[in-house]
Protein backbone atom coordinates (compact mmCIF):
# COMPACT_ATOMS: atom_id res chain seq x y z
CA UNK A 1 0.00 0.00 0.00
CA UNK A 2 1.58 3.33 -0.99
CA UNK A 3 1.87 6.30 1.24
CA UNK A 4 -0.19 8.24 -0.79
CA UNK A 5 -2.96 5.40 -0.38
CA UNK A 6 -2.58 5.37 3.57
CA UNK A 7 -2.98 9.01 4.24
CA UNK A 8 -6.33 8.77 1.87
CA UNK A 9 -7.42 6.21 4.15
CA UNK A 10 -6.20 7.97 7.22
CA UNK A 11 -8.96 10.78 5.89
CA UNK A 12 -11.77 8.65 4.95
CA UNK A 13 -11.42 7.56 8.38
CA UNK A 14 -11.82 10.75 9.70
CA UNK A 15 -15.60 11.03 8.42
CA UNK A 16 -16.66 7.43 10.39
CA UNK A 17 -18.50 8.50 12.72
CA UNK A 18 -18.23 7.04 16.19
CA UNK A 19 -21.10 5.21 17.48
CA UNK A 20 -21.93 7.13 20.42
CA UNK A 21 -24.77 6.70 23.02
CA UNK A 22 -26.20 9.77 22.18
CA UNK A 23 -26.83 9.23 18.43
CA UNK A 24 -30.12 7.88 17.65
CA UNK A 25 -31.55 5.87 14.85
CA UNK A 26 -30.85 6.91 11.97
CA UNK A 27 -28.03 9.05 12.65
CA UNK A 28 -25.77 7.01 11.47
CA UNK A 29 -26.83 6.81 7.36
CA UNK A 30 -30.02 7.20 5.93
CA UNK A 31 -29.77 6.12 2.58
CA UNK A 32 -32.49 5.54 -0.47
CA UNK A 33 -31.74 3.64 -3.14
CA UNK A 34 -33.84 4.64 -6.35
CA UNK A 35 -33.82 2.04 -9.14
CA UNK A 36 -35.75 -1.84 -9.71
CA UNK A 37 -37.95 -2.02 -12.71
CA UNK A 38 -39.78 -5.11 -13.71
CA UNK A 39 -36.61 -6.23 -15.45
CA UNK A 40 -33.89 -4.99 -13.11
CA UNK A 41 -34.06 -6.42 -9.11
CA UNK A 42 -30.69 -7.24 -8.10
CA UNK A 43 -29.18 -3.73 -8.88
CA UNK A 44 -31.07 -1.76 -6.23
CA UNK A 45 -30.49 -4.26 -3.50
CA UNK A 46 -27.10 -4.79 -4.17
CA UNK A 47 -26.70 -1.16 -3.51
CA UNK A 48 -28.84 -0.64 -0.44
CA UNK A 49 -27.52 -3.87 1.35
CA UNK A 50 -23.79 -2.41 0.62
CA UNK A 51 -24.92 1.01 2.05
CA UNK A 52 -26.40 -1.13 5.00
CA UNK A 53 -24.07 -3.83 5.14
CA UNK A 54 -21.00 -0.35 5.55
CA UNK A 55 -23.37 0.58 8.08
CA UNK A 56 -25.89 2.95 7.51
CA UNK A 57 -28.74 2.61 9.93
CA UNK A 58 -31.33 2.87 7.07
CA UNK A 59 -31.37 1.60 3.58
CA UNK A 60 -34.13 2.30 1.33
CA UNK A 61 -35.10 1.25 -2.14
CA UNK A 62 -37.46 3.34 -3.92
CA UNK A 63 -38.95 0.99 -7.39
CA UNK A 64 -41.98 -0.11 -8.79
CA UNK A 65 -44.41 -2.60 -7.64
CA UNK A 66 -43.36 -5.44 -9.54
CA UNK A 67 -39.29 -4.57 -8.64
CA UNK A 68 -40.85 -4.36 -4.77
CA UNK A 69 -42.47 -7.71 -4.18
CA UNK A 70 -39.10 -9.72 -5.41
CA UNK A 71 -36.67 -7.55 -3.46
CA UNK A 72 -38.96 -7.43 -0.61
CA UNK A 73 -37.62 -11.00 -0.55
CA UNK A 74 -33.84 -10.76 -1.20
CA UNK A 75 -33.78 -9.21 2.47
CA UNK A 76 -35.92 -7.79 5.54
CA UNK A 77 -32.89 -5.45 6.27
CA UNK A 78 -34.46 -3.29 3.38
CA UNK A 79 -37.55 -0.77 3.47
CA UNK A 80 -38.82 -0.83 0.22
CA UNK A 81 -41.28 1.60 -1.26
CA UNK A 82 -42.86 0.46 -4.54
CA UNK A 83 -43.08 4.27 -5.38
CA UNK A 84 -42.30 4.77 -9.45
CA UNK A 85 -43.93 3.45 -12.16
CA UNK A 86 -43.47 2.48 -15.91
CA UNK A 87 -45.04 3.38 -18.96
CA UNK A 88 -47.79 2.38 -19.94
CA UNK A 89 -48.94 3.70 -16.78
CA UNK A 90 -51.31 6.51 -16.82
CA UNK A 91 -50.52 8.31 -13.58
CA UNK A 92 -48.84 11.74 -14.43
CA UNK A 93 -45.03 12.51 -13.80
CA UNK A 94 -45.64 14.57 -10.77
CA UNK A 95 -47.96 12.43 -8.63
CA UNK A 96 -45.23 9.42 -9.11
CA UNK A 97 -42.51 11.90 -8.05
CA UNK A 98 -44.48 13.83 -5.25
CA UNK A 99 -44.33 11.22 -2.28
CA UNK A 100 -40.49 10.70 -3.47
CA UNK A 101 -39.58 14.57 -2.92
CA UNK A 102 -41.20 14.14 0.07
CA UNK A 103 -39.45 11.64 1.41
CA UNK A 104 -35.73 13.70 0.91
CA UNK A 105 -36.51 15.67 3.71
CA UNK A 106 -35.12 12.21 5.85
CA UNK A 107 -32.46 11.24 4.18
CA UNK A 108 -28.59 11.96 3.97
CA UNK A 109 -27.84 10.89 0.74
CA UNK A 110 -29.53 9.04 -2.57
CA UNK A 111 -28.16 6.67 -5.03
CA UNK A 112 -29.74 6.88 -8.35
CA UNK A 113 -29.84 4.06 -11.64
CA UNK A 114 -29.28 0.53 -10.37
CA UNK A 115 -31.80 -0.99 -11.88
CA UNK A 116 -33.74 2.24 -13.03
CA UNK A 117 -34.15 1.32 -17.19
CA UNK A 118 -34.44 3.52 -19.53
CA UNK A 119 -38.36 3.76 -20.08
CA UNK A 120 -39.45 7.14 -20.65
CA UNK A 121 -41.64 7.66 -17.68
CA UNK A 122 -38.68 6.32 -15.36
CA UNK A 123 -36.64 8.65 -16.69
CA UNK A 124 -39.46 11.55 -16.01
CA UNK A 125 -39.86 10.66 -12.67
CA UNK A 126 -36.02 10.67 -12.01
CA UNK A 127 -35.32 14.25 -13.34
CA UNK A 128 -37.79 15.38 -11.67
CA UNK A 129 -36.39 13.96 -8.37
CA UNK A 130 -32.79 15.14 -9.27
CA UNK A 131 -34.25 18.97 -9.44
CA UNK A 132 -35.67 18.59 -6.09
CA UNK A 133 -32.96 16.66 -4.74
CA UNK A 134 -30.78 19.79 -5.64
CA UNK A 135 -33.11 22.02 -4.61
CA UNK A 136 -32.49 20.73 -1.11
CA UNK A 137 -28.80 20.19 -1.50
CA UNK A 138 -28.90 16.38 -1.11
CA UNK A 139 -25.78 14.88 -2.13
CA UNK A 140 -26.33 12.14 -5.38
CA UNK A 141 -24.61 9.24 -6.71
CA UNK A 142 -25.73 8.51 -10.31
CA UNK A 143 -25.15 5.21 -12.21
CA UNK A 144 -25.93 2.73 -14.72
CA UNK A 145 -29.58 4.67 -16.82
CA UNK A 146 -29.09 7.87 -14.61
CA UNK A 147 -26.56 8.32 -16.66
CA UNK A 148 -28.11 7.53 -19.46
CA UNK A 149 -30.54 10.66 -18.45
CA UNK A 150 -27.82 12.77 -17.92
CA UNK A 151 -26.28 12.32 -21.59
CA UNK A 152 -30.12 13.62 -22.45
CA UNK A 153 -29.81 16.38 -19.97
CA UNK A 154 -26.69 17.42 -18.71
CA UNK A 155 -27.91 20.40 -17.24
CA UNK A 156 -29.71 18.46 -14.21
CA UNK A 157 -26.36 18.10 -12.59
CA UNK A 158 -24.05 20.65 -14.13
CA UNK A 159 -22.83 22.44 -12.00
CA UNK A 160 -24.11 20.65 -8.68
CA UNK A 161 -21.04 19.82 -6.61
CA UNK A 162 -22.80 17.38 -4.19
CA UNK A 163 -23.23 14.59 -7.16
CA UNK A 164 -20.92 12.14 -8.08
CA UNK A 165 -21.22 10.16 -11.23
CA UNK A 166 -19.80 6.88 -11.55
CA UNK A 167 -19.51 5.61 -15.08
CA UNK A 168 -17.80 3.21 -17.01
CA UNK A 169 -15.48 3.42 -19.69
CA UNK A 170 -17.99 2.64 -22.48
CA UNK A 171 -20.61 5.53 -20.44
CA UNK A 172 -17.87 7.76 -19.73
CA UNK A 173 -17.31 8.03 -23.31
CA UNK A 174 -21.04 8.84 -24.37
CA UNK A 175 -20.89 11.66 -21.57
CA UNK A 176 -17.96 13.54 -22.67
CA UNK A 177 -19.61 12.68 -26.62
CA UNK A 178 -23.37 14.26 -25.05
CA UNK A 179 -21.11 17.14 -23.35
CA UNK A 180 -18.64 17.79 -26.09
CA UNK A 181 -15.93 17.07 -25.00
CA UNK A 182 -13.08 15.53 -27.18
CA UNK A 183 -10.93 13.29 -24.64
CA UNK A 184 -8.89 11.75 -27.46
CA UNK A 185 -9.38 8.36 -26.00
CA UNK A 186 -7.78 9.65 -22.43
CA UNK A 187 -10.12 7.92 -19.88
CA UNK A 188 -7.35 8.69 -17.52
CA UNK A 189 -6.71 11.85 -15.83
CA UNK A 190 -6.62 14.21 -18.49
CA UNK A 191 -10.23 12.77 -20.01
CA UNK A 192 -11.69 12.96 -16.45
CA UNK A 193 -10.84 16.13 -15.29
CA UNK A 194 -12.33 17.44 -18.93
CA UNK A 195 -15.53 15.84 -18.40
CA UNK A 196 -15.97 16.76 -14.59
CA UNK A 197 -15.30 20.74 -15.98
CA UNK A 198 -17.92 20.27 -18.31
CA UNK A 199 -19.98 19.37 -15.96
CA UNK A 200 -19.57 22.40 -13.87
CA UNK A 201 -17.19 20.11 -11.39
CA UNK A 202 -19.35 17.43 -10.58
CA UNK A 203 -17.32 14.51 -9.29
CA UNK A 204 -16.58 11.99 -11.84
CA UNK A 205 -15.81 8.68 -10.57
CA UNK A 206 -14.85 6.64 -14.18
CA UNK A 207 -14.39 2.94 -13.25
CA UNK A 208 -11.78 0.42 -14.69
CA UNK A 209 -8.55 -1.13 -14.18
CA UNK A 210 -7.75 1.49 -12.24
CA UNK A 211 -10.62 4.14 -11.26
CA UNK A 212 -10.35 7.86 -11.78
CA UNK A 213 -11.58 10.35 -9.70
CA UNK A 214 -11.96 14.27 -10.09
CA UNK A 215 -13.99 17.19 -9.62
CA UNK A 216 -12.01 18.98 -12.99
CA UNK A 217 -9.16 20.56 -10.39
CA UNK A 218 -5.69 18.92 -10.09
CA UNK A 219 -6.38 19.09 -6.32
CA UNK A 220 -9.24 16.77 -6.11
CA UNK A 221 -8.02 14.67 -8.80
CA UNK A 222 -7.11 10.89 -7.62
CA UNK A 223 -6.76 7.15 -8.21
CA UNK A 224 -8.10 4.27 -6.76
CA UNK A 225 -5.60 1.86 -7.77
CA UNK A 226 -6.11 -0.79 -4.87
CA UNK A 227 -5.72 -4.69 -5.77
CA UNK A 228 -9.31 -5.75 -7.10
CA UNK A 229 -10.37 -9.45 -8.42
CA UNK A 230 -10.05 -10.52 -12.05
CA UNK A 231 -13.52 -11.87 -12.32
CA UNK A 232 -16.01 -9.13 -14.51
CA UNK A 233 -19.30 -9.78 -13.49
CA UNK A 234 -22.33 -7.58 -13.83
CA UNK A 235 -23.61 -5.63 -10.24
CA UNK A 236 -20.23 -4.94 -9.11
CA UNK A 237 -20.79 -1.19 -9.67
CA UNK A 238 -23.84 -1.65 -7.22
CA UNK A 239 -21.34 -2.21 -3.94
CA UNK A 240 -19.47 1.04 -5.43
CA UNK A 241 -22.73 3.45 -5.40
CA UNK A 242 -23.92 1.76 -2.33
CA UNK A 243 -20.54 2.36 -0.58
CA UNK A 244 -20.37 5.96 -1.80
CA UNK A 245 -24.09 6.60 -0.57
CA UNK A 246 -23.49 5.81 3.12
CA UNK A 247 -20.17 7.67 2.81
CA UNK A 248 -21.86 10.77 1.95
CA UNK A 249 -23.97 10.38 4.46
CA UNK A 250 -21.11 10.08 7.28
CA UNK A 251 -19.88 13.36 5.37
CA UNK A 252 -22.74 14.99 6.08
CA UNK A 253 -22.51 14.23 10.09
CA UNK A 254 -18.74 15.00 10.05
CA UNK A 255 -19.58 18.41 8.18
CA UNK A 256 -22.17 19.26 10.53
CA UNK A 257 -19.77 18.69 13.53
CA UNK A 258 -21.88 15.84 15.03
CA UNK A 259 -18.85 14.47 16.84
CA UNK A 260 -15.18 15.78 18.36
CA UNK A 261 -14.22 15.11 14.96
CA UNK A 262 -10.27 15.11 13.76
CA UNK A 263 -9.47 17.77 11.03
CA UNK A 264 -10.72 20.73 9.33
CA UNK A 265 -11.46 19.22 5.72
CA UNK A 266 -13.81 20.87 3.40
CA UNK A 267 -17.17 19.90 1.08
CA UNK A 268 -14.79 19.32 -2.03
CA UNK A 269 -12.12 17.18 -0.24
CA UNK A 270 -14.84 15.29 1.40
CA UNK A 271 -16.76 14.42 -1.35
CA UNK A 272 -13.65 13.67 -3.28
CA UNK A 273 -12.83 11.33 0.00
CA UNK A 274 -16.34 9.72 -0.36
CA UNK A 275 -16.43 8.26 -3.98
CA UNK A 276 -12.28 7.45 -3.27
CA UNK A 277 -13.62 5.75 -0.75
CA UNK A 278 -15.91 4.05 -1.78
CA UNK A 279 -13.75 2.92 -5.14
CA UNK A 280 -10.88 1.45 -2.58
CA UNK A 281 -14.13 -0.39 -0.37
CA UNK A 282 -15.13 -1.98 -3.60
CA UNK A 283 -12.05 -3.27 -4.88
CA UNK A 284 -11.27 -4.39 -1.83
CA UNK A 285 -14.63 -6.69 -1.67
CA UNK A 286 -13.75 -7.58 -5.31
CA UNK A 287 -10.09 -8.74 -4.29
CA UNK A 288 -11.58 -10.77 -1.34
CA UNK A 289 -14.77 -12.41 -2.92
CA UNK A 290 -12.11 -13.22 -5.64
CA UNK A 291 -10.15 -15.08 -3.51
CA UNK A 292 -12.66 -17.23 -2.32
CA UNK A 293 -15.01 -17.45 -5.45
CA UNK A 294 -12.24 -17.39 -8.65
CA UNK A 295 -14.20 -17.36 -12.00
CA UNK A 296 -17.67 -18.23 -10.30
CA UNK A 297 -17.20 -15.11 -8.24
CA UNK A 298 -21.18 -12.94 -8.63
CA UNK A 299 -22.14 -9.33 -7.28
CA UNK A 300 -23.78 -10.89 -4.15
CA UNK A 301 -20.19 -12.35 -2.77
CA UNK A 302 -19.16 -8.87 -2.87
CA UNK A 303 -22.18 -7.89 -0.69
CA UNK A 304 -20.79 -10.23 2.30
CA UNK A 305 -17.11 -8.74 1.98
CA UNK A 306 -18.35 -5.33 2.77
CA UNK A 307 -17.97 -5.09 6.03
CA UNK A 308 -14.64 -7.19 6.27
CA UNK A 309 -13.61 -4.78 3.74
CA UNK A 310 -14.13 -1.65 6.10
CA UNK A 311 -12.59 -3.53 8.83
CA UNK A 312 -9.63 -4.43 6.55
CA UNK A 313 -8.97 -0.92 5.21
CA UNK A 314 -10.46 1.29 7.79
CA UNK A 315 -11.60 -0.52 11.09
CA UNK A 316 -12.76 1.54 13.66
CA UNK A 317 -10.61 4.32 15.43
CA UNK A 318 -9.36 2.42 18.61
CA UNK A 319 -8.65 -0.61 16.07
CA UNK A 320 -7.38 1.16 12.90
CA UNK A 321 -5.19 -0.94 10.68
CA UNK A 322 -3.27 2.15 9.77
Amino acid sequence: MSPATKELLKKVRMMVPPMLEKFHKGMLGRVAVIGGSENYTGAPYFSAMASARLGADLSHVICTPPAANVIKTYSPNLMVHPIMRESPSSTPVSSISKPVIAMLAHLHSLVIGPGLGRDELMQATVAEVITAAREKKIPLVLDADALWLIQQKPDLVRGYKECVLTPNVVEFGRLAQAVGVDTEGDTGRKGCQALANALGGVMVCRKGAVDWISDGTDEWTVTGEGEGGRKRSGGQGDTLTGSIGTLLAWRNMYLENQWDREGDMGREETLMLAAWGGSAITRECSRLAFMKRGRSLQASDLTEEVPVAFETLIGEKEESKL
